[in-house]
Formats: structure tokens, sequence, C-alpha cells
């Protein structure tokens, strides 16, 4: 499937990472109940519940698709309400709020804390590990997908093929820690209540206006040195990992079926901004010293299961491309991918 934004603005790549594949609607057409989406106004939730309610509008299913989040950009709360979705606006650390929330027996929690983890771990840990056990406990007796984030796994070669879900976890940094610790809390309420749980694995998903491939082409695009140290990655479109979220909800198990998410190849960073520097018509400033190890991903599993991304590295390195080049919004957020302490 080709990926079509059109208009090259905004609403244009709202829609293409929005647009359910046949896959999606296959699944919309055999759930079971309503879905409630929690953490829904972040980078992943707007794109991933407009996904859902088309696919279900599509599939002509009755049921309902809830979206949770306290909402504070008003935009993400449009974007959901347009594709036929119920928000929610509600804290989730809040217990009578989290109580009050539809009993749907299909959930996907999207809620975690990244950027700033390092100046207030409590707050990391509260938000990535002690809700994360509230949540499973309110929802015991439906299937969850929770997101996780490949950090949880050690550092290792690009000639390894990256880590596999059954390879050891050694978080690096309070972030990481706290992204393990909220397994850990849905593994344990999975066993205790027997709750169908899918642990995702995430690492990098990628769009226009957000991650890995943004960073390293407004740097090469600006003249701006592009760090090498962190010299390798995995990628995935923002729009194929959405598609594993929703469809993970018939993979879930109890103990929890953990899943890496990302795309089958292993990228370097120096190739990745040479390519943005053939597309611009430059030369990409390179600095530091490419280093062994990196946070890699085996994705085989889930390709497997669900098929390898629609979404080439290709096509969306034409489009970040073409999204800077027009100076496009963007979320103004780095990933700071290039952080090997765990940092953030």
């Amino acid at each position: 499937m080709p990926l079509n934004v059109d208009p090259l603005n905004e609403e244009g790549l709202v829609k293409a990472l929005s647009r359910p594949y046949r896959e999606d609607v296959d699944v919309a057409g055999r759930l079971d109940g309503d879905v409630i989406v929690l953490g829904a106004g972040g980078k992943m939730g707007p794109t991933l519940v407009a996904r859902i309610a088309r696919a279900m509008q599509q599939a002509g299913s009755p049921h309902n698709v809830y979206a949770v989040s306290r909402y504070s950009e008003p935009e993400r709360l449009r974007e959901i309400e347009e594709a036929g979705a119920t928000a929610i606006s509600a804290d989730l650390m809040d217990e009578e709020a989290l109580a009050d929330l539809p009993a749907c027996p299909n959930v996907i929690y999207l809620v975690g804390m990244k950027f700033g983890a390092s100046g207030d771990a409590s707050r990391t840990w509260a938000l990535n590990a002690y809700l994360p056990g509230r949540v499973a406990s309110r929802y015991r007796h439906a299937r969850i997908v929770a997101l996780s984030t490949g950090n949880v796994y050690p550092k290792v070669s690009p000639a390894s093929g990256g880590c596999t879900e059954e390879d050891r976890t050694d978080p690096v940094g309070e972030y990481a820690q706290s992204c393990l610790g909220r397994e850990r809390m849905f593994e344990y309420f999975s066993r205790r209540h027997e709750t169908p749980t899918c642990l995702i694995r995430l690492n990098y998903a990628v769009e226009a206006r957000y991650g890995v491939f943004l960073d390293i082409a407004r740097q090469v695009y600006r003249g701006e040195p592009v760090s090498v140290e962190m010299g390798y990655v995995n990628t995935i479109w923002q729009g194929d990992a959405n598609s594993v979220c929703f469809r993970a909800l018939e993979a879930c198990a109890s103990p929890p079926h953990v899943l890496n998410v990302t795309g089958p190849d292993i990228l370097r960073v120096r190739d990745i901004a040479e390519e943005f520097g053939r597309r611009f018509g430059v030369s990409p400033v390179l600095h530091g010293t490419e280093q062994p190890t990196a946070f890699l991903s085996d994705a085989a599993r889930c390709h497997a299961r669900f098929g390898k991304p629609k979404v080439t590295t290709e096509e969306v390195l034409d489009l970040v491309a073409a999204w800077v080049d027009e100076e496009r919004e963007t979320y103004g957020k780095p990933t700071r991918f290039e952080v090997r302490d765990g940092r953030f």
C-alpha cells in the first residue's frame, strides 16, 4: 500500500495515519464489544483512535470507541470527535475518574512519561508503573494491549539482528526502568486475574511531525551536526504501528504476549543523514564516534503474525523530506534517540 499524503499538510497526514487497512476492518468486524483507548491525547493516540473508529464504521460494527485523556491540546480532541469516537476528558490518576470510565471489554493503554523523566523520577514511576497497576485492576475482565518500549532491552550490536522477545531485559535509566515496571504490573495482574494482555515493545514510530527521521532531516536541512554516537535505529511508520496496536487485541493472552513492533530493517544513522542530504542537495555534517551497540529489536514474531509494515522506509524518507522542505508544522519535540545513558 503506497503512502499517500494528499494534500501535503496536516489534514492529509492525519488521513494517511488513520486510514484503516483491510486487516483492521476485518478485526473490527470480529471484535466483541466496545474499545477504550487510555492516554488518547498524545502523539499516537488521535490517529490510532481515528483508525479504529473508521474501521468499526467500515465493518458495520455497532460498538463504540472511547478515547480518554486530559486533552491539554484541544486540537487532539477535535481530531478524535471528527473521527466518530467518544472523547472522555479525565485524569487517570484520579481514582474516582478511573472508576467512572466505561467498562469496555477491549482496552488499549498508551499512557506514559518519557521526557523530563530524569528530572521528575517520582512522577515518572507513578505514571509508568503505579497507574498501570490501577488500570489493570480496574479492567481485570477486559483484554488489554499496553504500549511499552524497546528501551527495556540492553543495547546490542547490529550484527545480532536486534533483541527478540525471549532476550533478557536490562533497562538503562529511570525512564526505561519504569517502563519495565509498567510491564511487570500488567504481567502481575494478568496472571492474578487471568486478564488477556499484550505488551507492545515499540521502537521507533515515525511520521512527518515527529520521530527519528524528522530529527535527522531538520538537522541536515539546517546544516546542523547529526550525532552518530547511536549509530543504528529501527523504525516503523506510525500508521503501521497503529494497525498492529489495534489488531493486537486478538493476540492477548495470560501470561501476557510480548510483541516487538518495528520495521524489518536495521538502519544506519549515517546513511539516513546522507539520504536526506541527497534529497536536499547538501552534504550532511556528522559528528561523534559511532558506537558498536544501539537499542535494536527483532520484530520477526510481529511480522509473522501481522505481516511486514506496508509503508516502506523510502516512502517515509520522501515524505519527511518534503515536509521539512515546505516547513510544515511539527510537534517540536525531539526524540533524543541519540541518548545512550537513558536520561531523558
